[in-house]
């Protein structure tokens, strides 16, 4: 179920989708999906409402996806052959993470 949330980064009021809920000392910080930024925040249980009426129907204009057969590849350096290969990761690395952003831009 999509929510309205107050985003403190954005100073404004967004459409969420909530993937956490913590218990915190000052009462619940919820983990959201912003729909139409595609980015992730946390949030306070107070700045939540619920979505009315016909905003509810809005297709979100951010998609959650995954690269289709992509797997993360590194640099394997063999410092005792004076070699360097191309091989499987566990991770993606940050610095590809970022290249892929970029190009995304």
């Amino acid at each position: 179920q999509v929510y309205v949330v107050f985003s403190e980064e954005l100073k404004c009021w967004c459409r969420a989708l909530v993937q956490s809920v913590q218990c915190q000392a000052g009462g619940y910080q919820l983990g959201c999906f912003l729909v139409d930024y595609a980015k992730y925040c946390s949030v306070a249980s107070e700045n939540i409402r619920v979505l009315a009426g016909a905003f509810a129907k809005i297709p979100h204009r951010a998609k959650k996806c995954r690269l289709h057969c992509t797997k993360p590849l590194t640099l394997h350096i063999d410092y005792c052959e004076n070699t360097a290969k191309i091989g499987p990761a566990k991770r993606w690395d940050t610095a590809a993470i970022q290249h892929f952003r970029k190009l995304l831009e």
